[in-house]
Formats: C-alpha cells, sequence, structure tokens
C-alpha cells in the first residue's frame, strides 16, 4: 500500500507501514532523494522566522538541516546525537521517545554547540512531527544550554501535529487505518 502526496510542489509515493495493529503511517523519507530535500528546505526557508543557528535531531533531519542550512548560507548548523561520540565533551543529554522508534531514545548534544546556542535565536526543523516527542527532546537541549527557540518547522506534520499553531509545516499526513484508509 502507499500513499500519493504531493510536496514542495513534487510528488511522491510513500509506502504505508505498520506502527500497531490499528495505526499505519506513510513513511516519509528524504534520504536519497536531493530533489525533494532541495525543494523542501527551500520551502521552508521562505517561512523561516530569523534565527542564528538551525537545530535538528540524527537521523532524518541532517539533509534537510543541512540543505536548509546551505541555502540560507549559514556557516554552521547544530545536530543532536542518538549517541555520544568520541570528540563530543560537556555533553548534553535528554530521553526521547519517538512513534518510530520502538525504544526510549536519548539525545546528545556536544558542549561546544551548546555554548554556541546560549542567548541566541534557534530554529528547531525535522523531517515530519507527529507525537512531538522528539520536538520536545530538541526544546529540551535548547534550552538547556540557555538559547531561545524562535521556530518549530518540519515538512509534513502528522496526527494531532497538524493541529498545533507553533509548528511551521508545509504539507499534513495523514494517519491510516490497518486497510490503507486514511483514520477519521
Amino acid at each position: 500500500m502507499f500513499y500519493t502526496m504531493n510536496v514542495a510542489g513534487l510528488k511522491r509515493q510513500l509506502p504505508i507501514c505498520k506502527v500497531t495493529d490499528s495505526l499505519y503511517i506513510a513513511g516519509f523519507v528524504i534520504f536519497g532523494d536531493p530533489e525533494l530535500t532541495v525543494a523542501c528546505a527551500r520551502e521552508l526557508l521562505a517561512k523561516a522566522p530569523a534565527y542564528d543557528y538551525i537545530i535538528t535531531a540524527e537521523a532524518k533531519g541532517i539533509p534537510l538541516a543541512h540543505e536548509m542550512a546551505r541555502q540560507a548560507g549559514d556557516a554552521k548548523y547544530i545536530l543532536a546525537r542518538k549517541g555520544p561520540k568520541l570528540y563530543m565533551r560537556d555533553i548534553f543529554e535528554v530521553s526521547v521517545h519517538s512513534i518510530t522508534t520502538a525504544k526510549e531514545q536519548h539525545l546528545y548534544l556536544d558542549g561546544a554547540d551548546a555554548a554556541l546556542m546560549k542567548g541566541k535565536k534557534i530554529l528547531v526543523v525535522d523531517d515530519v512531527i507527529s507525537t512531538g516527542e522528539s520536538l520536545e527532546a530538541l526544546e529540551a537541549l535548547v534550552e538547556k544550554a540557555g538559547g531561545q527557540i524562535c521556530g518549530r518547522m518540519a515538512i509534513l506534520a502528522e496526527g494531532e501535529a497538524q493541529d498545533r499553531e507553533d509548528i511551521l509545516y508545509l504539507e499534513k499526513l495523514p494517519l491510516f487505518n490497518p486497510d490503507g484508509t486514511i483514520k477519521d
């Protein structure tokens, strides 16, 4: 089963994937699709508030944050990692449970990146916002670092995220029943 959608002027077929026996989602992945990544970054930047740094979580937000930073001429964007790396010092950490992840995860931020965010306007970006759990974890990292969240953006908003007035997004992504029909 597939769901056909148009986003940033491009048509894509998204596979419908089982989350639970009664909940299915359309899998939206920009990895390996530079045409879509470039178009979505362009459309989001047109709506973006003024910011000092973009932050995203590993992994699916990386190509989007990279392309947004490239198009905007930013020298740097910030990445919250799913695991601490050897080069990271003075690490900040928060826990997160995403709809697409079976267990609790943690996000880690390098202390040098945290220092850059202190007192700065931070734009949080992701590919899809659904439950908001990943978004909340990123916000907790930004706040812990002393940054000020100036906006929240995603390519797609799924489920209840569609009703949030604090998120800017390009398109709505429905939730699905087991037979592939859209949930009411």
